[in-house]
């Protein structure tokens, strides 16, 4: 007897869209572009700033949408702020440490408290799910003055 995770992937690839999603035990994940990456533009690794601060986020091989929008090798930025990445098999959080772009915006400008702050980007996909294989940043240290 088929599973339904079967059937679905066997549309998928009738449909001619196996390449763009990836099925694990616990539901549907979008896979991510070969080499794609996500980092932070600015500001750079170790830089003193002032708050607010006002940071950019880069993207290669993804194209960023909206959340919501199912589409091969898309995605929206999410800022993770002085935390750990999240688990990558579930939506990523929501909260002050865990900011999400779901509108598809590549910068931010944010008041920051005095001292040393940690910023990494996750790519996620439509459901806040990253990706197969997961695309994230490196961590970049500031330093608010």
């Amino acid at each position: 007897m088929w599973t339904r995770a079967t059937m679905f992937l066997v549309v998928l690839a009738v449909a001619g869209f196996a390449g763009s999603v990836a099925t694990v035990a616990d539901g549907h994940r979008s896979t991510s572009s070969d080499g794609a990456k996500v980092y932070i533009i600015s500001p750079k690794d170790g830089e003193r700033v002032s708050s607010p601060v006002t940071i950019k986020f880069g993207v290669e091989g993804m194209d960023v949408a909206p959340a919501g929008t199912e589409q091969a090798n898309t995605g929206h930025h999410h800022l993770i702020i002085d935390a750990p990445l999240p688990p990558f098999d579930e939506p990523v959080p929501a909260d002050d440490n865990y900011r999400h772009f779901g509108g598809g915006q590549t910068e931010v400008t944010l008041e920051l408290g005095l001292g040393n702050h940690t910023l990494q980007l996750l790519l996620a996909d439509h459901n806040h799910i990253p990706h197969i294989p997961v695309v994230h940043s490196g961590r970049v240290i500031i330093s608010v003055k």
